[in-house]
Parts: structure tokens; sequence; C-alpha cells
């Protein structure tokens, strides 16, 4: 297990508009993308400051979680989820 981050342990913050009609789009729903978090393997930074990958699995398959924390409020803000090919 990787030497996680202090934002790591922040509350989830899934309020990211678009991030739900990913979702639905993406057929997985809140309690399945918390597991991914649950069962994430790995981080790195994104291409876009501030924002991280999370390495995860759902339904067999590797997927990626990008994740903002806001540190402000101590929150890790969910930008997206997606399958990886």
């Amino acid at each position: 297990m990787p030497d996680w981050p202090e934002w790591w342990e922040w509350e989830l913050d899934l309020s990211v508009h678009h991030l739900h009609r990913r979702m639905r789009r993406r057929s997985f729903n809140e309690v399945e993308l918390r597991d991914m978090m649950h069962r994430a393997t790995g981080f790195r930074p994104s291409h876009e400051t501030g924002r991280w990958l999370i390495d995860t699995t759902f339904e067999g398959a590797d997927w990626r979680v990008v994740v903002e924390p806001e540190e402000r409020r101590k929150r890790l803000v969910v930008i997206t989820a997606f399958e990886v090919y």
C-alpha cells in the first residue's frame, strides 16, 4: 500500500455536477464509487495542477478516479471516474 497523503483521509465531496452525469453514463453509483476509493492501490499527479489520479478497480476492470483536494474545507472532491483500457 502506498504512503497516502494527508488528504486521503478527508471526507469525499461528490457535489461536482458533471460527476453525477458520468456516474449514470458509466453505470456506477455513489456506494460503488466509495468502494472503489476504499480499494485504491495507488495515486499520482494528474496533468492538471492540483488534481490526482487514483488507481483502483471496478467489476474486475482497472479504473481511475480523478480527485482534487480542497485544503480550505479539508474535503477530497471527486471530479470523475473512468475505466482504463
